[in-house]
């Protein structure tokens, strides 16, 4: 999945994006709004990583979600 279809399909991945990542909240996933960057964001954010850290594990999801 690219980032196009990230944004594309958000609504239905937004509860696979919860699981994956426990802390992120409901709040945190509307303002996502499916924005690749604003997702590693929060992950940095919430998570204390560093944003190459951060992006490998939103690629790795997104590859498990194709």
């Amino acid at each position: 999945m690219n980032r196009d279809q990230l944004e594309g399909k958000w609504k239905q991945l937004q509860g696979e994006a919860k699981q994956h990542w426990g802390e992120l909240t409901d709040d945190d996933l509307k303002e996502v709004e499916g924005n690749y960057d604003k997702l590693v964001g929060r992950i940095q954010e919430k998570y204390g990583k560093s944003r190459e850290e951060a992006e490998r594990e939103v690629d790795a999801w997104q590859s498990e979600s194709v």
